[in-house]
């Protein structure tokens, strides 16, 4: 089945999703800084009585136009009734305002390194990232960088030092040091602030190769219907 009109072209190598609808991607920009903006709010603004009026509307237009049961589609489903499963292997945050974007400059199996920056609603302290997000952050990047690589999996163990705040709306530059064992991968992911090392995440994944995933089992995105 090639790609359907208005989803973001899948990348080569293993897919563990349908690739977002092209309109996905651009509403979830629009959505991370809208919710930015009301964040940044110090008083009532007509303009918010109009939006949640308006998102009324909305819903009441798109519950139709989705399945009615919200379990993602894995495997067979000639029913139809269940949702088509987005690939979360690689730039989540594209696709889904509560997930943060971030860019690889370097991406191979050994070591990777890109940048970040992390908008308002990723506030904790004052200026600062919630480190829970953080947390979110290196098992993404980790995560994307091990099923580009081919070999990938559960999660095991997930530690973050942190050393220094994080600032918000701040570009950042990250690092990851990848090594593959029997049945195991160990990542070590760096966040950092020019040469000031922020937050380091030690990251222990299950190796499984893509074929043995859940998500390699994903169904397919039906043809639109005319």
């Amino acid at each position: 089945m090639g790609e359907q009109a208005g989803a973001v072209p899948a990348r080569p190598g293993p897919r563990f999703g349908e690739a977002p609808l092209t309109q996905t991607v651009a509403a979830a920009g629009a959505i991370r800084r809208l919710s930015s903006l009301l964040l940044s709010l110090e008083h009532p603004h007509p303009t918010v009585d109009t939006i949640l009026a308006q998102i009324s509307d909305w819903e009441r237009e798109l519950i139709d136009a989705v399945p009615p049961d919200s379990a993602p589609r894995i495997g067979a489903d000639d029913d139809g009734s269940r949702r088509v499963y987005l690939d979360h292997a690689t730039g989540i945050g594209a696709f889904n305002p509560c997930f943060p974007e971030y860019g690889f400059d370097r991406l191979d199996a050994e070591a990777a390194s890109g940048r970040v920056s992390f908008p308002l609603v990723y506030e904790g302290p004052p200026g600062l990232v919630h480190g829970g997000f953080l947390a979110l952050f290196f098992d993404c990047i980790i995560q994307h960088q091990n099923c580009l690589a081919g070999l990938s999996g559960k999660t095991r163990s997930l530690s973050v030092t942190f050393r220094r705040p994080t600032p918000l709306l701040t570009e950042l530059r990250f690092d990851i040091a990848r090594s593959e064992q029997d049945r195991g991968i160990t990542s070590t992911a760096r966040l950092r602030l020019n040469d000031e090392v922020l937050c380091i995440a030690e990251v222990a994944t299950l190796a499984v190769p893509p074929d043995k995933l859940t998500g390699h089992r994903f169904g397919k995105r039906r043809a639109e219907r005319t």
